[in-house]
């Protein structure tokens, strides 16, 4: 099966405090127990399992802590603060667990009723009850500790309940870090070679790994057309219908055209299996073999449906893009392959789009196939898709490679409604709320390579958190 069938998300949760009190403040303990368990019912999801080690209060325990998230292979940790602690508490957990750590900060509620706390006649009760509303006492004492030890560490700071804000916020650290568990289990595959003289299009593929994870794997076209030639007849009558269904297909395509896009989705399916891929970047440009020629001419819908399917597909072995797409669709958001075309001056939005697969899942309306009798700069003829990426708010995302690191750079923009170019292609109207003018030059001026992602929804603040769960820069142009 293809990759993304790992394991689910794993965070891990821990509470502070400081067991010099429990003795000292009758119910304190179980009420800041009451907190955590709080917290960690709200970090369930059907794609998270929460490891819960509930109140760390001293240094023993801490360091048992450490070793305990470390076995349970935790992709993130949240740090609770749920009252005053050491930060001797704090350290040996997260220096052993070796993730990345988010300190939440959040009260009880959203004010200490100050007449009822000062008619308290214990003053001890009125200690109790202060510490239970001292989450961000300790807060500066901790950051002092991981700027010194040089840990990395985000924080959330806002209420228990009531507080969409803090608690959209962790969502999206929730959403970042399922990406970033989904790329380091990517296995990407690369098959062909790069466009001949696209310099911007070349990368290096150990940075990729060292930067994302995952595996990529190097396949022949070869292997494709070999596994053209064991699909029946039966089978790709049937994919044809299915192609009927899934596009609009128009009157003018071939019988023989749609057979042989048939036969070349059915052995991209196959080798996808084979090699257990989530996305795959390609380009062959022919060498006089036949075989290959007629497979990768012919790649168009397959790819087109495997990218609608969450298995992202780029040409001209554009791999950053690739990954690019592949992080959109991890998001949810989609993740089609687009370059600019041209910019419309008199509408203020840039039309952008590509030749080769489409995302039919973000497509506004149903995706058009017609044929075309030239691939421009590519061998062959046959089918191509041609749709709109669908109105609305949407963001695009490029991973740039400059001067040895990654980095990413995304741009909010609104899909708008108008004329396209009919030409086979996908093709999208872009508006953007700095303009088209200032857009392309506050993206050009970040070094991306031609190609990028483009998904729907406003994401670029989920792609940021991702970006610094994964250490990489990440710059939003608009």
């Amino acid at each position: 099966m293809p990759s993304g069938s790992q394991s689910r998300l794993r965070i891990g949760l821990f509470a502070i405090g400081l067991d010099a009190y429990w003795s000292q403040f009758e119910g304190l303990l179980g009420r800041l127990n009451e907190y955590v368990q709080r917290v960690a019912d709200r970090l369930e999801r059907a794609d998270v399992e929460v490891v819960n080690l509930g109140m760390i209060d001293n240094p023993e325990k801490a360091a048992e802590a450490g070793h305990a998230f470390r076995r349970a292979d935790v992709d993130l940790l949240f740090l609770h603060v749920t009252t005053y602690a050491l930060s001797s508490t704090v350290l040996p957990v997260v220096r052993r667990a070796k993730v990345p750590v988010i300190i939440l900060n959040l009260s009880p509620g959203e004010a200490i009723d100050y007449a009822a706390f000062n008619a308290m006649q214990d003053r001890g009760r009125m200690t109790g009850e202060w510490l239970a509303w001292c989450q961000a006492c300790p807060v500066p004492e901790i950051a002092n500790v991981f700027r010194r030890c040089h840990i990395p560490f985000f924080q959330i700071t806002g209420m228990l309940e009531n507080d969409d804000a803090a608690w959209n916020e962790i969502g999206e650290w929730l959403d970042a870090a399922q990406v970033a568990h989904t790329m380091e289990h990517n296995r990407l595959g690369v098959m062909g070679h790069y466009y001949g003289g696209m310099l911007d299009v070349y990368s290096d593929l150990t940075l990729q790994c060292a930067t994302f994870g995952g595996h990529i794997e190097i396949i022949e076209v070869d292997e494709l057309a070999a596994l053209r030639t064991e699909v029946s007849a039966a089978e790709i009558q049937c994919r044809v219908a299915h192609f009927l269904e899934a596009f609009e297909v128009q009157p003018d395509c071939p019988g023989e055209e749609l057979a042989r896009a048939a036969a070349t989705s059915l052995a991209l399916d196959r080798l996808v299996e084979r090699h257990r891929l989530g996305s795959l970047a390609y380009y062959y440009s022919g060498s006089g073999n036949p075989a290959n020629e007629d497979a990768i001419s012919s790649i168009i819908l397959g790819t087109s449906l495997l990218t609608a399917r969450g298995i992202p597909v780029a040409g001209e072995c554009e791999v950053k893009n690739a990954q690019a797409m592949k992080i959109m669709d991890s998001f949810g958001a989609g993740g089609s392959f687009t370059e600019y075309y041209a910019t419309d001056y008199k509408s203020d939005v840039v039309l952008m789009g590509h030749d080769g697969p489409g995302h039919l899942a973000i497509a506004e309306g149903k995706t058009k196939v017609r044929p075309l009798q030239v691939f421009h700069g590519k061998v062959g003829r046959g089918l191509s898709v041609e749709m709109s990426v669908r109105h609305g708010p949407v963001t695009l995302l490029s991973v740039v490679e400059s001067a040895g690191r990654l980095k990413l750079v995304t741009a909010e923009a609104e899909s708008v409604p108008g004329p396209i170019l009919e030409i086979g292609n996908t093709n999208s109207r872009y508006r953007f709320r700095i303009g088209a003018r200032d857009f392309i030059n506050a993206w050009n001026a970040q070094g991306p390579a031609h190609h990028c992602a483009i998904g729907v929804g406003h994401i670029a603040r989920k792609v940021g958190k991702l970006g610094a769960l994964l250490g990489m820069e990440t710059v939003q142009v608009c």
